[in-house]
């Protein structure tokens, strides 16, 4: 019986997910969450065989919470199920462990097949997705430092700059100087301008 651990802070979907799962003979739902370190705490008391992980979360996101599990219980395996189908997010949750990334928007209807075939060692990556990774990236993204790449990502994903600075740890004056710097490298002259292009 293959094991699974559903985290969403959306509380409809965690229901559609699991009554979904749950009709499969072979996979049982261990848990239906909406905190990242929640499932942390799970994984520690019976762990999952697979984990199928939101982003955007409350207290720790997806891919936090991802890398922490990751850590302490390496054989589990962690599908991220998310709206976010950019290539800073793809290759930043791939980057922590997740062995798979489907979005919200692929049919519910092929999930427990996929799960299966996660669960047998084959990578899952929805077709979106994958069409995202194959695009020619930015090329003044490259003249970025990894600090920069931080600020850069949240502005696009419209954070504010107090936003940003609690998110990384820095004072609103730091962020507000590298983001000078930023838009002069992507040559742009404002912040929407700035998440077209780091996305582009």
């Amino acid at each position: 019986m293959m094991k699974v651990l559903l985290v969403d802070d959306d509380k409809l979907i965690l229901q559609s997910l699991k009554i979904t799962l749950s009709k499969e003979a072979d996979m049982t739902v261990i848990g239906a969450i909406s905190d990242g370190r929640e499932a942390l705490e799970i994984c520690k008391v019976d762990p999952p065989d697979i984990i199928l992980m939101d982003i955007q979360m409350p207290n720790i996101n997806g891919i936090q919470s991802t890398r922490l599990i990751k850590e302490h219980f390496p054989d589990i395996l962690i599908m991220m199920l998310t709206t976010f189908a950019d290539q800073a997010h793809i290759k930043e949750a791939m980057a922590v462990g997740a062995s798979g990334y489907l979005l919200k928007t692929d049919p519910l209807s092929d999930l427990a097949t996929r799960l299966r075939m996660l669960h047998a060692g084959t990578g899952i990556m929805s077709a979106d997705a994958l069409k995202q990774l194959t695009q020619k990236e930015n090329p003044a993204l490259k003249t970025l430092t990894p600090r920069e790449h931080d600020i850069a990502r949240l502005v696009a994903q419209g954070l504010s700059n107090k936003e940003i600075a609690a998110e990384l740890f820095l004072s609103e004056g730091t962020v507000r100087n590298n983001l000078v710097i930023i838009m002069e490298k992507m040559e742009v002259s404002n912040r929407l301008q700035l998440g077209i292009n780091y996305y582009k």
